[in-house]
């Protein structure tokens, strides 16, 4: 049984456009409470809401389609992306909750208990406990989590309070999402698939943990709207302006060769995030075609993106900086 067969996309490729999305979401009424630190307004990774002067919850939830064949990896990555959401706020998890959608009677009983036990060992890998869940018949597979986690509200890192003068920094290579898309069609090498699996299952605990002790003033994770998309998110929250070094920027082994192929395996998620971020980004003539689409892959559990000072020893690679100009811009050269 190939999962991946089962689905229209794969991993976060398969969210909404944010194009479509945002616009949708800005109709909603807004959330009148003080205890409120973070809400929907400004695109963060998860909702705030402080108990106490010095205890907040952290909320999040994330779920999607097959991503690799393999139920337990599968489990796996579907856990560690939406602990990443904790993570990005500087938070710690605490309990997790299991969303499946799943047929047994077509896909049976022994896939999805491999999909759980691979939710639960990146679970308890972050120390956070599987408290229950819920699900639903479903022809389509799909599996996620929906976190708490707890934070000092003081030590709250958001993706709205970036500077201007910030280094940018990427924990993670991109292309998982050029690597999901070959592997549905078939033509991703064993070693590729191995290198993209590793990547999507490390939590950022570590990454999270080190970009808070060296003073980030923002932080988000890069999923299914890629790179720039959640950097455009970041700098319009922020009010800042970003430049971003193409060549600088990681890619899974073996990524950029197959955006260099004849046909490309480039995801539909990332050419939906590519349509909607290129108003707001202006590419140097000297940017290659393959790196471009890199920046707008549609990343599942990709790494955390830190605006930090460029000597604060914050975790990953410098990609570009954060300076004081139009909100929301962003300059690859």
């Amino acid at each position: 049984m190939r999962l991946t067969a089962l689905s229209h996309g794969a991993g976060c490729a398969c969210k909404l456009p944010a194009a479509e999305l945002h616009p949708l979401l800005a109709e909603l009424p807004t959330v009148d409470d003080d205890a409120v630190l973070v809400g929907a307004d400004t695109a963060d990774d998860a909702a705030v809401y402080r108990v106490s002067d010095d205890l907040a919850l952290v909320s999040s939830v994330d779920f999607f389609t097959p991503i690799v064949d393999d139920p337990f990896d599968f489990g796996r990555i579907a856990a560690a992306n939406a602990l990443s959401d904790l993570y990005a706020m500087g938070a710690t998890p605490v309990t997790a909750l299991n969303l499946v959608a799943w047929s047994l009677d077509e896909l049976g009983g022994e896939a999805l208990r491999e999909v759980l036990r691979g939710g639960a060992e990146v679970a308890a890998a972050a120390g956070a406990a599987v408290v229950g869940g819920h699900s639903i018949d479903d022809p389509e597979p799909k599996y996620g989590m929906a976190v708490t986690g707890t934070v000092h509200p003081e030590r709250l890192v958001r993706n709205s309070t970036a500077r201007a003068g910030d280094a940018l920094f990427l924990t993670k290579p991109l292309g998982g999402g050029v690597a999901s898309t070959a592997a549905k069609r078939e033509v991703a090498a064993a070693s590729l698939i191995g290198a993209a699996v590793e990547v999507m299952t490390t939590l950022n605990r570590d990454a999270s943990e080190a970009a808070v002790a060296a003073g980030a003033s923002a932080m988000t994770d890069v999923t299914g709207f890629g790179l720039l998309g959640h950097l455009h998110e970041l700098t319009l929250a922020s009010g800042v302006t970003a430049e971003v070094e193409a060549a600088a920027v990681p890619a899974i082994d073996g990524v950029l060769d197959l955006l260099l192929s004849d046909e490309p395996p480039i995801a539909g998620g990332t050419r939906r995030n590519r349509d909607w971020v290129e108003p707001s980004v202006e590419f140097a003539d000297s940017v290659p075609e393959e790196l471009r689409w890199l920046v707008c892959d549609a990343m599942t559990s990709g790494g955390l993106l830190v605006a930090a000072p460029a000597d604060s020893g914050a975790p990953g690679i410098r990609i570009g900086r954060l300076t004081d100009g139009e909100a929301g811009r962003i300059r690859v050269a």
